[in-house]
């Protein structure tokens, strides 16, 4: 046999190998079109501008922000189950601070504190403590509901006073609306520091080969403590820009996001050729989510059936995922 067939018999298998992996990336983007396809048939108003525009700035923007902490929490190989209460605390800051005659700055940066602050707390009970990321932030959860609940009398909202004005929700930069300039802006940051910062490397190390980052002498501890503030920065950003939408701050409204913010991330999975968590896959997730949210709004379905379709597709495309995957 001589050299070219014996190159070209090798190189077979090699692109057999490869052919699964190439349908396992292609899952959530062929779905994705797929799904716009559906809906911009069965309804008119789908494709409109205002449509688009608000699916994006409504839906998107917070979702996105969320999420994207939520993609280095779970490629630290835990989750964060209270994104919505570093949230919920940073927009209660913000309104605080806003209504008591703080400028914009000092509220945003009182926001961020307070939402790292249950960040910090969790980091003390990973890495210090050494609970399980399910638990801690389980526990963060539980005790951020009951302190807003403690704090609004109940779970009363909390409105911006009269005369005082945010003008972040419809503001524009270069035509640009500025919350998806910070989408943009956040994701840009966390993408580069999960893709090729230091941190980054050391954080995926923790997450998939816990001992060899132990025996490596990575400080795996401080890695995760670090992680979960990350992650709840990502969230009091969020909470900034809800509270400059609504101009209020609505006790447990962060709670909304946690569970999409996990699917999103797992389905950004799958454009991975290693299976990690990444920002551009967890915001192609986030869209998805959002596109089938809105067109069965659209349709006219009911809301609890919204809500079993969209977890459907998701089992739908983590299985066909699991399934091309394995066969590599």
């Amino acid at each position: 046999m001589s050299a070219d067939m014996s190159d070209t018999a090798a190189a077979s298998p090699a692109r057999e190998r490869r052919a699964p992996l190439a349908w396992h990336r292609l899952a959530v983007p062929a779905v994705f079109i797929a799904v716009v396809v559906f809906f911009a048939l069965t309804t008119p108003t789908f494709l409109t501008v205002a449509n688009l525009t608000s699916l994006l700035l409504n839906n998107f923007t917070l979702l996105a922000i969320v999420s994207t902490g939520m993609t280095i929490a779970v490629a630290a190989g835990g989750i964060d189950l209270s994104v919505g209460t570093a949230l919920d605390f940073s927009s209660l800051a913000f309104i605080v601070l806003l209504n008591s005659g703080f400028g914009f700055a000092t509220a945003s940066a009182g926001a961020l504190a307070a939402g790292a602050a249950a960040g910090a707390f969790n980091a003390v009970l990973i890495g210090g403590l050494r609970l399980t990321p399910f638990l801690a932030t389980l526990g963060t959860l539980f005790v951020g509901t009951s302190v807003q609940q403690l704090l609004s009398g109940g779970g009363l909202p909390i409105y911006l006073i009269p005369g005082v004005h945010i003008g972040l929700a419809s503001a524009k930069l270069g035509g640009i609306p500025v919350p998806l300039l910070i989408v943009a802006g956040v994701a840009a940051v966390y993408g580069l520091v999960l893709a090729r910062g230091r941190f980054g490397r050391a954080l995926i190390a923790v997450g998939e080969q816990p001992a060899v980052a132990y025996y490596s002498g990575l400080r795996a501890r401080r890695v995760s403590g670090l992680t979960y503030i990350a992650c709840a920065l990502a969230a009091a950003v969020a909470g900034i820009v809800l509270s400059s939408t609504v101009s209020a701050y609505v006790p447990l409204s962060g709670n909304a996001f946690m569970l999409n913010a996990i699917g999103a991330t797992f389905i950004g999975t799958t454009l991975s050729r290693t299976g990690r968590p990444n920002i551009v896959g967890t915001l192609l997730g986030v869209l998805f989510l959002n596109v089938v949210a809105n067109g069965l709004l659209l349709i006219g379905w009911n809301f609890y059936w919204q809500q079993v379709s969209t977890g459907v597709l998701i089992f739908a495309i983590l299985a066909f995922s699991f399934v091309s995957s394995s066969r590599t």
